[in-house]
């Protein structure tokens, strides 16, 4: 039988899919390597994940309101004007989405070589990492029920996975490390600091994907009751494997061997279970990140078929089998994923994307408030639980990790910018032809 909706249990696990990534395996060496406070850095995670369940408490209202796919595209063409909206789709498709698809694809040729008795070279590590992609796009493009299928099936692996992991740490490590915890004179200096601000851009990535859900509203079975109960689960669900993750990273492994390193996964598993530690983590990592893969794959192009069918110039976007799943635009993102995969290496762009996403969903954030003005009348079945206070911590948080990524990396902030200009190009050009018709009208 053909599922003509996603449930709330295929949404909830397109949240989780999307958050657990490489980010959170990766981050802590980074974290370590500029703050020797543990209650700070285990706060680092404590208030991503506040962030997180303050956006998805916010993206409630807005999907609610507006429950048509798309995401940003949709709330930032309604709050602001529609050529915000469509820069917006054009951010989540080049950055938000095909770029953070090809760095876990490449993580997760790595993580599959290290499972290997050989090694693999970087052609064949490539070809892996495209093959993935295409085997996931070949799926999805199909039909809502071999997706919402995949899509479960891939995160209840991932969660009983890291549920293992962490367990493990805290049951099996031989020669488990002290955890103290207590705060210091001197944390709220360390708190302060840029290190720590730096430190939560890395962070923040690891949370991105709390929205996810928003991008297939319009195809949730009673998007208005279930949405706000998917991102609040979803997200807190993270939050709290994020906390106790970190905590068995840090109970399991002496800080001097974690500090700036990047396989924290593979460290912490050798201290655990000895010489087999390495290909027993790449193995576990290799299958999380084919979730986070699968859910990148199904999300993105719901905001490129909105384009489509809202721009005349961009209507090929929006070509969709016969039960509306956008097999174009899932070819589309895949394709500019592969681009990536051939093309760049698992470096900055990590920040890059991170930083592009959170800016997009700043101004979705602010657009809640423009919204309220603009349109009091407009039908809320959810309201923001403690409004204006919730997302007012959001946009605090967002901004100032924004503030820090400028400061830190000013090339990627101009790249941003660049991107957007490009953007708003596309846009113009699309408009000349006076073909666009009303985003959110259809």
């Amino acid at each position: 039988m053909t599922q003509t909706k996603f449930t709330a249990r295929t949404a909830t696990a397109i949240i989780i899919a999307n958050m657990v990534g490489v980010g959170v395996f990766t981050a802590l060496g980074y974290q370590l390597a500029d703050i020797d406070s543990l209650f700070a850095v285990i706060m680092l995670w404590v208030i991503g994940g506040l962030a997180a369940l303050c956006g998805a408490l916010s993206y409630a209202e807005l999907g609610s309101s507006l429950p048509r796919s798309g995401g940003e595209y949709t709330f930032l063409g309604q709050a602001y004007h529609p050529a915000a909206g469509f820069i917006s789709g054009w951010v989540s498709a080049t950055i938000g989405f095909a770029a953070p698809t090809a760095v876990v694809a490449i993580a997760f040729a790595k993580y599959f070589n290290a499972i290997l008795p050989g090694e693999l070279g970087p052609l064949t590590q490539k070809a892996i990492a495209c093959a993935l992609v295409l085997i996931l796009a070949g799926l999805h493009a199909r039909s809502r029920h071999v997706s919402g299928v995949t899509q479960s099936a891939f995160t209840a692996i991932k969660i009983v996975l890291i549920t293992a992991f962490i367990l493990a740490a805290f049951a099996l490590t031989p020669d488990p490390q002290p955890l103290n915890l207590i705060p210091r004179a001197s944390d709220p200096g360390v708190m302060a600091s840029v290190p720590y601000g730096i430190a939560l851009i890395y962070v923040s990535f690891a949370y991105t994907g709390w929205n996810a859900a928003t991008y297939i509203s319009g195809e949730m079975d009673n998007p208005q009751r279930n949405l706000p109960k998917v991102l609040f689960f979803g997200t807190a669900l993270v939050t709290v494997l994020y906390v106790c993750l970190n905590l068995a990273f840090l109970h399991a492994a002496p800080v001097e061997e974690l500090r700036g390193k990047v396989e924290i996964g593979y460290i912490v598993a050798d201290n655990i279970f000895g010489e087999t530690g390495g290909r027993l983590v790449g193995g576990m990592l290799a299958l999380l990140l084919i979730s986070t893969v699968s859910a990148m794959t199904l999300a993105g192009p719901r905001a490129l078929q909105a384009v489509g069918e809202d721009y005349h110039a961009m209507r090929w976007l929006a070509r969709s089998t016969k039960d509306g799943v956008p097999w174009a635009a899932i070819l589309f993102q895949s394709g500019v994923a592969l681009f990536f995969i051939l093309t760049q290496t698992f470096d900055q762009i990590l920040v890059f994307a991170g930083a592009m996403l959170a800016f997009n969903s700043l101004l979705a954030i602010i657009g809640l408030f423009v919204l309220r003005w603009r349109q009091p009348d407009l039908p809320r079945p959810y309201k923001t639980w403690g409004y204006p206070i919730v997302p007012l911590i959001y946009l605090t948080i967002t901004a100032t990790t924004l503030v820090f990524v400028v400061i830190d990396r000013p090339k990627a902030a101009l790249g941003g910018l660049g991107l957007i200009a490009l953007g708003f190009v596309f846009w113009w050009v699309s408009e000349l032809g006076n073909n666009r018709r009303d985003p959110g009208h259809n």
